[in-house]
């Protein structure tokens, strides 16, 4: 195929592979906490989004879920899930290249994480914890925001926000 008719073909992207990285469950406090589940425990979440070229036009994206079901001062459990997924991405412009790698990436990798979540928490003998859908754009846009005030030029791979999530009770 000559240069100009991969040209006019248009973006090419497509999911490689996808799989769980990492995953921590704790809960310091059983058997003990079972027998005082009159406790209605606060439930946060941080998600934070990463991506790296592994070769030319692929490259992994890892969503970072973070949560912690906190009765008082008692840690009732906590669980980080790190899910990720290997993505080929040819023909899409530089300008466009953060943007679909940290925002349609991690969508399409968040179902998958949100699963893995809510069967550990089951597993470990707590409700599952169902978290909610996530603002990919409000997380790559204070990333971007906060890499603007420190004058660096907005990356895939540099650290960036999270997006704290409180839950309901």
């Amino acid at each position: 195929m000559t240069d100009a008719a991969q040209g006019q073909q248009g973006p090419v992207f497509g999911v490689v592979a996808q799989y769980l990285k990492d995953l921590s469950f704790e809960s310091p406090r059983a058997p003990d906490i079972f027998l005082n589940q009159d406790k209605n425990p606060q439930v946060s979440a941080d998600v934070k989004t990463e991506a790296r070229p592994l070769a030319d036009g692929v490259f992994e994206v890892e969503l970072l879920i973070a949560a912690k079901a906190m009765a008082g001062d008692e840690v009732v459990f906590q669980i980080e899930c790190l899910y990720a997924g290997v993505f080929q991405v040819q023909g899409v412009p530089e300008q466009h290249m953060g943007p679909f790698l940290l925002i349609e990436c991690p969508r399409m990798l968040f179902p998958f994480a949100r699963n893995v979540v809510a069967d550990a928490t089951r597993e470990g003998g707590f409700p599952p914890l169902m978290l909610q859908p996530v603002d990919f754009v409000e997380i790559y846009r204070r990333r971007a925001e906060a890499q603007a005030a420190s004058g660096n030029p907005p990356a895939p791979s540099a650290q960036g926000p999270t997006s704290k999530i409180i839950l309901p009770n």
